[in-house]
This record gives structure tokens, sequence and C-alpha cells, in this order.
């Protein structure tokens, strides 16, 4: 798809960043005003856990969103396949791609606002943590027009984020003890076993079979693509030991009932 010429990059990135904190807002709000009409658990909560549970609302609705568009952009679309275009795979870029990157640094900053302006209520610095490196890589990628296959891949990572939210919702909701409860468990273990534990080896290997690609983007944006994805992936092996652990103990409590 062609983009008209007075269509800057600076005024994509521009509108696409805003669009996404918009995006945010009207999720937020979507959210609170529903659950206060039809959701006895949410009136049961305590004004923090409501504010954390529409601010899961915005994140879940993100992560639908970029994952899909991730997915068309990495397995559907030309973009990325080998005899698509002369250029190197880590200078390829789109409209899309650049959109996407756009609408989830949006998110992005608006959910560390959210993080920051309550902390530690949403989550503690390990959070902050991610969300600052991925504002940095996606910040990068889009100023540069680079490595947008691999950002991109590691976006497509947010997949595994509704079943985390859905986890959160199932407690506040009192339905530990149901088996949803279980099932979403094992589809959260599933689902980040592929998506982030994986898809990161899958990356690395990518990555070393092209550095000769990758050495030739700037000197910040080569060392941000070795050093950022590899603190996030040993964070999601964290957190996957512990996802792993929480699933055990929840099979071996419902073999016991």
């Amino acid at each position: 798809m062609d983009i008209p010429s007075y269509f800057s990059d600076g005024i994509i990135w521009s509108l696409s960043v805003f669009s996404g904190i918009i995006m945010c807002k009207i999720v937020y709000d979507i959210t609170e005003f529903a659950s206060s009409l039809y959701s006895k658990a949410y009136n049961n909560l305590r004004k923090i856990q409501k504010i954390e549970w529409n601010n899961r609302a915005f994140s879940s609705f993100h992560a639908i969103l970029v994952s899909a568009v991730s997915f068309h952009l990495l397995i559907l679309s030309d973009l990325y396949k080998d005899d698509y275009s002369q250029k190197f795979i880590i200078e390829r870029t789109s409209f899309l791609s650049k959109s996407i990157l756009g609408i989830s640094t949006g998110y992005f900053l608006s959910d560390l606002a959210m993080i920051l302006w309550l902390f530690p209520a949403l989550g503690g610095k390990e959070y902050i943590i991610h969300h600052g490196f991925s504002l940095l890589s996606m910040t990068l990628a889009l100023v540069s027009g680079s490595a947008h296959f691999y950002i991109i891949m590691v976006l497509f990572s947010e997949v595994t984020t509704p079943f985390v939210n859905l986890r959160w919702y199932l407690d506040r909701a009192d339905k530990k003890d149901y088996k949803i409860y279980l099932y979403n468990g094992a589809a959260l273990f599933l689902g980040w076993l592929i998506a982030r534990v994986l898809l990161f080896v899958y990356f690395f290997t990518h990555l070393y079979l092209h550095f000769d690609q990758a050495k030739t983007i700037f000197s910040l944006g080569f060392y941000n693509l070795l050093i950022t994805p590899s603190l996030l992936a040993m964070m999601n092996v964290y957190w996957f030991w512990k996802i792993t652990k929480g699933l055990i103990k929840n099979v071996s409590k419902t073999k016991h009932v």
C-alpha cells in the first residue's frame, strides 16, 4: 500500500502514539462504566483494585491488537520473506509496522505513567524495567527505521498478557477453585513457553544467522538489539519458572479435591 508523500514518518509516529494513548483511555473508561453496572466482583473491590481492574482491561486490549498485527506482519505478509525485497530484513519497514510500534509506544507510556503514579500498587521495579527498555527499543526502531522485524517479534510475546490478566480477574472474583482458573493457568503455561521462551530462542538464532545485517545499523540500536532482548529473555525465564510452580501447585491441589 503506497502512502501519500505528505504523510511523513513524523506524522505517522505522532498520530499512532497519540492513538495508543487514546485507545488506553477509551478502554479504561468503558471498562469502568460497564464493570460498575454489571460486575458484582468489581463493585466489591477497593479503589486501587478497581483502578488495576480497568488498567488490565486496556492492557489485554493492547496485547490482542499488537499480537494480531505482529502475527500478520511476521507470518501472513510478504514483508519479511527472503524474496520480497533486496533490502536487508533489518531495514524493512511498512506503514503498518510503523503504526503498530507507535500505538504500542502509546500504550507503554500510558501504563508506565500509571505504574509510576501509583507505585508500587500496579507493579514493582521489574515492570518499570520492562516498560522502560520496551519504550527505548520501540523509539529507536521508529526513529531509525531499523530492526522493526526483531522488535515486532518481541512485541508478539504480548499474546500471553490476556491470560495473565484473566488469572488476576478470576482471583479477584474468588474463582481460584473453579476449573476455568486451572485451564487458564495451563493456557498461560503453554503460551508463555511458546511466545516468551521458544520464540526468544528463535529470535537469538535468527539474529546470530543475520549478524552481518545487525552490525550495519547505528551503534546504539545495535547494542540495544543485543541487550534489551537478553534482559527480557531472562525476565521471561524467571516468570516462566514461577508460572510452572503455580500450575503444578494448582494441579496437585485439584487432584486432592
